[in-house]
């Protein structure tokens, strides 16, 4: 009975097919995903604002001592994935070079004969091979001369040569052989205990170690990176000031324990802290060190704040210690109050559903926003806008507000006239100049369109507590493509988006502009509309000059041909009458003027409008099977929508966050463009929705925001709000939705749930007349 036999590889070749396998597993992968991927250089300078003013260079020089050791790494990493591809290499050639142990056994190949020989030539080829190979011989071989004895027997005798048919050996069936990659020395008893040791480290000790540190350190922090500790921080103090003011947000900040040697190892206690720091603080007035509520007053947080103030108050640091802890709280800052905006739009949930008293206001929230931009731009609360701009300085700005301009920020300047703005900045060269524009160049203007409909009801009317769904629909453009053109004011009038997507002007009429092309609006702002009285006047103007058209005589085609303008008195006279006609009706003291009699011409038009309006609306009219069919159609498009909806909500995969990048001379590290975008009750100071960050604004983004329509009945007005974190003031979107809430709808049951009483007593006495003959029929069973 044949056994089984394992058998380790003394000389190492399955070994070496098991650790190609393995390499190539581990090194495919690793050269995919760590392979350093260099940008294209176009995409980089396009991205980047060019400006030459000294912040920017002093930021470029540290951005190259960064990107050289980045550098460093990718070349690391290059010559590590080089060096693992040279030895996959080598061991494939190793593997092609090893000759395989098991050969299938060929008594005919042995004896080097043909497999039709005949049995005489058999004994004739061993016969001349056992002279050659005999040990007895000086050229013989004995493992040779075995092989042959054993084909010959295999070929004469019917026992052996039956074997060698049926088991391919003329011994019959050998022992089963499995081969383990390993090598021998491994599992030999003098080194069992040197395996048993380094087992016990890599598994037993190291392993676990390595887990539970990986384990305790990832429990420290939240989905975002932010240690759990600074997000309890933050949920005590802001349910504690629902209504933070710059000052206290900016002391909340600070006390984050990502800056706290204890929390985090990165950071760094120096003795030269005790000095430099209270002369800095001397310099601050807002530092609030009176403060002795912990950990407001420790030292760290203290230490944090002054810097975060300084840097606002654009403050040059002379050490430079606290100029590289200067940078590592500022780069640490946009998660830190992203993570805070999170947490006041969760305790405004929890206030909605009760489990909280207060619900922090909505001046909090855009407070938290407002220090973002701050901090990015290294501006104060007050500071002009226009500081963000290159080779502005606060000297520069009493020169831009006088008797003849008014220019307050950033959309003033670019609206400018190209002399009248070159003027202004006479003071600056013309590659100062060229910076500034460039700048302006690159900034955002982003179009917002805003519509608001409920999707789930058939009518899309808006109803008590019905969810409300608002989609925004972004659209980014350079504020460059505009500099030739005129901008309307900086202090725009916010657009008013009625339920139904329409868009009013909020306070009051437009004033009259120039009929000149410089002061033309732009076509990528939204402009006013006209008021409705407006409208009606100019309907009815029109109206009546087409009524005196109509009664004059007609021209005769001589004087039209000969020359052009000869028809235009006698219309310039029909709308002279009509005006005069107008201010007549307008007047309340006077009169009401006699109507004039028709002429026949009038009556004419009149008769082949009626008869037109009369066909367009017979044509309007589709045979009941057509409407089904576009009832149908529309159903389908609906259905389609809702589950590409679906399919985006439950979609795992993650946008890239690149946009745009920001000038921001005074932040130490490359900042991309982001967008808070929500929707508020500003009359109330309320928050709606919670802020949804948009990371990928590049062109064009769509956004859904969805909340509860309010429990009562009537008119209400929201506004929805796009709000930079990187730049100040000028480039805030804020378009008003006006919400018609109507009562709820009565459920009422369904037809087949109506049971009468009278039904509902047959019902039950059916069933008891079932149960009885059941009863009886069990009876006559029991009987059988």
């Amino acid at each position: 009975m044949p056994g089984m036999q394992f058998e380790y590889d003394e000389e190492g070749g399955t070994f070496y097919y098991f650790l190609l396998s393995f390499w190539g597993l581990v090194l495919i992968p690793a050269t995919y995903y760590l392979w350093p991927r260099a940008k294209a250089k176009e995409d980089i300078q396009q991205s980047r604002v060019q400006c030459s003013c000294e912040p920017c260079q002093l930021k470029k020089t540290l951005l190259k001592s960064k990107d050289s050791w980045f550098h460093a790494k990718d070349k690391s990493l290059k010559i590590g994935l080089i060096i693992g591809w040279l030895i996959f290499f080598l061991l494939a050639y190793k593997v092609s070079k090893i000759q395989m142990d098991y050969v299938e056994y060929d008594p005919f190949q042995e004896l080097e004969v043909d497999r039709g020989a005949s049995p005489g030539e058999i004994k004739k080829a061993y016969r001349k091979l056992s002279l050659i190979y005999h040990p007895d011989k000086q050229t013989g071989d004995p493992k040779k001369f075995m092989r042959i004895a054993k084909a010959f027997a295999a070929l004469t005798d019917e026992e052996s040569r039956k074997n060698w048919e049926e088991y391919g050996n003329p011994d019959g069936p050998g022992a089963t052989r499995f081969g383990i990659a390993l090598p021998k020395w491994i599992v030999e008893r003098e080194n069992s205990m040197w395996v048993l040791a380094a087992y016990l480290l890599v598994f037993m000790i190291l392993m676990p170690i390595i887990v539970g540190m990986w384990w305790y350190r990832s429990i420290k922090f939240s989905g975002d990176q932010i240690l759990l500790d600074t997000t309890h921080l933050y949920f005590y103090f802001i349910s504690r000031t629902p209504n933070m003011i710059l000052k206290r947000a900016v002391m909340i900040l600070g006390a984050s324990f990502e800056f706290d040697r204890f929390h985090n190892a990165e950071i760094a206690n120096r003795p030269s802290d005790n000095e430099e720091i209270p002369t800095l603080m001397k310099l601050l007035p807002n530092i609030q060190k009176e403060n002795k509520k912990p950990p407001l007053c420790y030292p760290y947080s203290i230490k944090a704040r002054a810097l975060i103030l300084a840097h606002c108050q654009r403050m040059p640091l002379p050490p430079l210690s606290l100029d590289l802890d200067k940078q590592y709280i500022l780069n640490k800052c946009p998660y830190l109050l992203n993570e805070m905006i999170n947490i006041c739009a969760q305790q405004v949930a929890m206030a909605m559903a009760g489990r909280l008293q207060q619900s922090p206001r909505l001046d909090t929230v855009e407070n938290l926003m407002k220090l973002s931009q701050m901090i990015i731009q290294g501006l104060e609360e007050k500071a002009s806008s226009l500081l963000q701009l290159p080779h502005i300085t606060q000297d520069m700005l009493r020169h831009f507000v006088g008797k003849k301009r008014n220019i307050r920020a950033i959309r003033d300047l670019v609206s400018m006239k190209e002399e009248d703005r070159r003027s202004m900045l006479r003071g600056l060269n013309d590659s100062e100049y060229n910076d500034v524009m460039n700048v302006c160049a690159h900034m955002p203007n982003v179009i917002m369109e805003v519509t608001s409909e409920v999707l789930d009801d058939e009518d899309k009317s808006i109803t008590a507590g019905s969810i409300v769904t608002v989609t925004v629909r972004l659209t980014r453009e350079d504020l460059g493509s505009k500099l030739n053109r005129e901008l309307p004011a900086s202090e725009g009038v916010e657009d008013v988006v009625d339920n139904d997507g329409d868009e009013e002007a909020e306070d009051g009429e437009e004033k009259q502009t120039n009929a000149s092309p410089q002061n033309k609006p732009k076509v990528w702002e939204k402009q006013k509309k006209k008021g409705k009285k407006g409208g009606a006047k100019q309907k009815k103007k029109t109206k009546q000059a087409n009524q005196w058209k109509a009664a004059a005589p007609p021209a005769k085609p001589e004087a039209a041909q000969t020359n052009g303008k000869a028809a235009k008195p006698a219309e310039a006279a029909a709308a002279d009458a009509a005006d005069a006609a107008d201010a007549a009706d307008d007047d309340e003291h006077e009169d009401v003027p006699e109507k004039k009699p028709r002429d026949s011409h009038a009556e004419d038009s009149e008769e082949e409008e009626r008869n037109d309006s009369e066909e367009e609306q017979e044509e309007t009219k589709k045979p009941p099977k057509v409407e089904e069919e576009e009832k149908d159609e529309e159903e389908e498009e609906d259905w389609s929508k809702f589950q590409e909806e679906s399919r985006k909500e439950n979609s795992l995969e993650t946008k890239s966050k690149e946009s745009h990048i920001v000038h921001c001379p005074y932040f130490p590290t490359d900042k991309q463009e982001w967008w808070w975008l929500y929707v508020a009750d500003r009359k109330h100071h309320h928050l709606i929705t919670a802020p949804v960050q948009i990371c990928s604004l590049k062109k064009e983004e769509e956004v859904q925001l969805k909340f509860s329509a309010p429990r009562k009945p009537g008119s209400y007005q929201y506004s929805v709000i796009l709000r930079s974190d990187s730049y100040l003031l000028d480039f805030d979107k804020i378009s008003n939705i006006k919400l018609d809430v109507k009562e709820a709808k009565v459920v009422s049951d369904h037809p087949q749930w109506d049971i009468s009483d009278d039904e509902a007593e047959k019902e039950d006495g059916a069933g008891e007349d079932t149960e009885e003959d059941s009863d009886y029929s069990s009876e006559e069973d029991d009987d059988d």
